[in-house]
């Protein structure tokens, strides 16, 4: 997501619409699961980014923008932790068709995973996550917010943060995922300075975008195909959604996306080839 998150209307209207059942409180207290660091070190091919100033979490947005026109497509599995009586009910905070397409079209993607909806979908979570095609990177457990005044969402407390990131950490775990990233996404893209330092212990990058693709509560999948079209420069991180209920016309939009992208010459890449690309030249 770039340097500040929150000039995009569209994830305004997501965040606040998934908050809608939830006040601001903090997640329920879980015992310090294996970290990301931990991950990263059992798996040391993965790349990450050096720590930035003062020891704070890294924080990526682009890949090179030269040396190759590649890009990646990254898609946000939200589901909030109090969400459970309206997915009961038969929202759909899943798309498998979206999955599906991506397979179909054999375009590699990256999906910021909330551990709310491993637990809601843990079949779709193994799934995805045992497919060399995706790799799940972290997107909260709960998909409350880290700062203050993030399009309505719930907050947590500062000293439970580093919590929350473990907690979805375990319930992929838990699903069956095998290797889940440790990139981390922000909930809403809201971070600052007191966000990124708790949750450094976590040894986790902060993934964000550089273009906003638009497909929160769209109706119109050219519309929010032509805002990614528009939008792509190499080394480009795009941020869509794998929620069917809160994004309905995202697969729509990626069977225009893909093909449009690719004659334009586009190479659809994972963020963590990103993330190497741009680690290999510090």
């Amino acid at each position: 997501m770039i340097t500040l998150v929150r000039r995009a209307v569209p994830l305004c209207l997501l965040a606040a619409a998934l908050a809608a059942c939830g006040t601001t409180e903090t997640p329920p207290r879980v015992e310090a699961t294996r970290s990301a660091s931990a991950a990263a070190s059992a798996k040391p091919s993965v790349p990450t980014l050096a720590p930035g100033p003062a020891g704070l979490t890294p924080v990526f947005s682009h890949g090179p923008r030269g040396g190759g026109r590649n890009v990646a497509l990254t898609f946000d599995a939200d589901m909030t932790a109090d969400q459970g009586p309206r997915a009961a009910a038969g929202e759909r905070f899943d798309n498998p068709e979206l999955i599906a397409a991506l397979r179909e079209l054999r375009v590699p993607a990256t999906v910021f995973m909330t551990g709310r909806w491993a637990e809601e979908y843990p079949e779709q979570a193994r799934s995805i996550g045992r497919d060399r095609l995706f790799e799940v990177a972290n997107h909260s457990y709960s998909h409350y917010a880290f700062t203050g005044d993030c399009y309505g969402l719930p907050t947590v407390a500062p000293d439970r943060m580093r919590a929350d990131v473990e907690r979805a950490y375990a319930a992929f775990r838990k699903a069956g995922v095998p290797e889940p990233m440790p990139y981390f996404r922000f909930p809403g893209g809201c971070h600052d300075r007191a966000a990124l330092k708790e949750v450094t212990a976590a040894g986790v990058t902060a993934v964000q975008w550089d273009v906003v693709s638009g497909d929160a509560f769209a109706t119109d999948a050219d519309a929010v195909a032509r805002q990614v079209l528009d939008g792509v420069r190499p080394g480009s991180v795009v941020v869509l959604h794998c929620t069917q209920s809160a994004a309905p016309v995202t697969e729509r939009a990626v069977r225009a996306i893909v093909p449009g992208l690719r004659r334009q010459g586009y190479r659809f890449v994972k963020v963590s080839e990103l993330v190497g690309a741009v680690a290999g030249r510090t």
